[in-house]
């Protein structure tokens, strides 16, 4: 097969008979013709080929690393340093830094009566989220909030 294509995925949909992986880097969404033990928010690094002869659907040739992703909103406010990334922020504008380790923390800036807002809208955008977190290499995103921060913390 010389249709193959190794990534990293995230699992959005599961039956028992099928899945749809979504590659995490290009976008692009390939239904399976089988489930091979996958679950919904599994990042999941394989390669994948077309099943013949349409080439519609698809099957997974190996399947490397699989972690399960999680996010949530925390009753933790932003850490000390998070406020800070905040201040130096315009409102509305987004700060990006590497965690110590592995992950990044993203520093929104909304208005502060908007901040509920713009929690909800992370949440909303599971599928999102969730592929950064994928791509980033970690298991968990945990959101902090206080009126005017939000931080989206990528944690392994």
């Amino acid at each position: 097969m010389t249709d193959q294509k190794e990534s990293t995925f995230l699992v959005t949909h599961v039956e028992s008979d099928s899945a749809v992986l979504k590659d995490v880097h290009d976008g692009q969404v390939h239904t399976l013709s089988s489930n091979p033990g996958l679950d919904v928010d599994d990042a999941v690094s394989a390669t994948v080929a077309p099943d013949p002869p349409m080439e519609v659907t698809y099957q997974v040739i190996e399947v490397g690393e699989r972690r399960s992703l999680s996010i949530a909103e925390s009753d933790e406010p932003p850490t000390v340093h998070e406020r800070e990334l905040a201040a130096e922020t315009d409102t509305g504008e987004l700060a990006r830094e590497e965690r110590a380790g592995t992950g990044e923390v993203h520093v929104l800036t909304p208005p502060e009566d908007d901040t509920a807002d713009a929690v909800a809208d992370v949440l909303d955008d599971r599928e999102a989220t969730l592929s950064r977190a994928a791509r980033l290499g970690v298991n968990r995103v945990e959101i902090r909030s206080e009126p005017g921060v939000v931080s989206v913390r990528y944690m392994p």
